[in-house]
């Protein structure tokens, strides 16, 4: 079986299922908690408050408790939680980061023993026989590939939690050898709004409401927390294209593709922006996660899930 998972810096998303990239650790079994995960010796809890950022992953067990948490969503949807299962595990990394972490990031999930845990109160046994690596935002458009073949250039980018990573795709190939990640996702605008709304309206917002907001939804937020909050997307989204234009990425002779949360948020100021001259945009943000499931099916010769 094959189950795939891209672990991003504001969340953690399979094919099928989106969840926040926090995760809390307790002594003890929570109470008045259905969705709790036992593994050596500790209980876990998923949390609304994602983890610090980490450019690699591989720090600590955190983001293998995640991963444990999306592999049992995957298996239960699938109704095989009690069945013990082989898996071949597709994940990602940035293309940036792909050929100096590739070996730790798949070493890290990978087990020689069979793992047992316990997810809502039922034992869950897996064993991890392979572990495959491809880059992100590549595998986000594969689902597209075929549309890309003859389009001689064009950039891939990724706004996702904390940054931007672009690839360009040389007639629908990825050209590893120019790839560039910026600090500048959501997440590092968020904490500038956060601040600025303090400093300006001495009122304290979430990460939730900045979201909220870029995504036109109602809000009981005052007009001029929303204006705030609006302006300061308008320039995070130009700073992220002034950016890219000093890298050498010009949109404005070259078609790109957008993905990953960030594009979702910002799409309206990218569309309207006179840097950019053609955008298309890839809405689902699991967009990666299936890309990584197609990538390892067609490698294996396996059927995915789903």
């Amino acid at each position: 079986m094959i189950i795939a998972i891209d672990h991003g810096n504001s969340a953690i998303k399979t094919p099928h299922f989106s969840f926040v990239a926090g995760v809390s650790e307790h002594t003890v079994k929570p109470p008045m908690t259905d969705e709790v995960l036992e593994y050596d010796g500790k209980f876990w809890t998923l949390t609304g408050n994602r983890l610090s950022y980490m450019r690699d992953k591989t720090q600590d067990s955190r983001y293998f408790i995640l991963t444990l948490f999306a592999i049992a969503r995957e298996l239960e949807s699938e109704g095989k939680l009690s069945v013990p299962e082989q898996i071949y595990l597709a994940v990602g990394l940035p293309p940036e980061h792909y050929g100096a972490l590739k070996a730790r990031f798949a070493q890290y999930f990978k087990k020689d023993a069979p793992i047992n845990f316990v997810y809502k109160d039922k034992p869950v046994r897996i064993s991890i026989q392979n572990v495959l690596v491809y880059p992100q935002a590549y595998a986000a458009v594969i689902p597209h590939a075929s549309q890309l073949l003859h389009t001689v250039r064009m950039f891939v980018i990724d706004i996702g939690g904390y940054t931007t990573d672009v690839l360009l795709l040389r007639n629908g190939k990825p050209d590893l050898q120019f790839c560039r990640s910026l600090e500048m996702g959501v997440i590092t605008m968020n904490n500038e709004i956060i601040r600025k709304v303090s400093a300006l309206h001495d009122m304290l917002i979430e990460d939730d409401h900045i979201n909220a907001v870029l995504r036109g939804e109602d809000t009981i937020l005052p007009k001029d927390v929303v204006e705030t909050i609006q302006q300061a997307a308008i320039l995070h989204t130009h700073n992220i294209l002034n950016k890219l234009r000093e890298l050498q990425v010009d949109l404005r002779s070259n078609p790109a593709i957008f993905i990953g949360g960030g594009s979702i948020l910002f799409r309206n100021y990218i569309e309207q922006s006179n840097l950019v001259a053609k955008a298309d945009f890839v809405e689902d943000s699991k967009a990666n996660a299936i890309g990584y499931q197609m990538l390892a099916g067609k490698q294996l010769g396996y059927r995915p899930i789903g």
